[in-house]
């Protein structure tokens, strides 16, 4: 009897620890514009980090009307299935683009490894064209991130409000 006792509890402990939320150490007030092809969202936000990840979720009328987490090794949007870094690139973004892509713009982090990175008083920009690939616009000024990218039609824009 004792040993189904401590059997339950055990399996009910690592069944409520599954449920826990996660812990976030910083987290910002934004307003976000997030355009692609496939989605187009702009509206004011949240972006929460940890050392494991990054979430941010737009609102519209008090409503979350998308969540997005970036883990090290995986993409989870709200309305789709988790996938690879990869392939959400592929899917939403780009095939072109490295893995690490959007965690860095969300971060105000340098894009492909800094290449063409110019530092300014107030932050820093990065200019990418690959003929027929990509022609992005990179900037990171103040408390603005601006990522363009006019041959795939992406905008993703984040300004910080405080």
């Amino acid at each position: 009897m004792q040993y189904k006792k401590f059997f339950l509890f055990t399996l009910m402990t690592i069944f409520m620890s599954a449920c826990t939320n996660k812990t976030y150490t910083k987290h910002e007030s934004v307003f976000i514009v997030f355009k692609t092809p496939t989605f187009k969202y702009a509206d004011l936000g949240f972006i929460y980090e940890n050392k494991d990840e990054i979430k941010v979720e737009i609102y519209s009328s008090g409503q979350a009307v998308l969540s997005l987490e970036v883990s090290q090794s995986f993409v989870c949007m709200s309305f789709l299935e988790c996938m690879s870094k990869k392939s959400f690139n592929e899917e939403v973004l780009s095939a072109y683009y490295p893995v690490t892509i959007l965690e860095n713009i969300f971060k105000g982090q340098e894009i492909f490894n800094g290449i063409n990175k110019i530092k300014t008083r107030n932050g820093f920009t990065q200019k990418l064209i690959k003929k027929d690939k990509y022609t992005i616009n990179y900037s990171v000024l103040n408390k603005q991130i601006v990522f363009r990218d006019t041959i795939n039609d992406i905008l993703i824009k984040v300004k910080r409000l405080k």
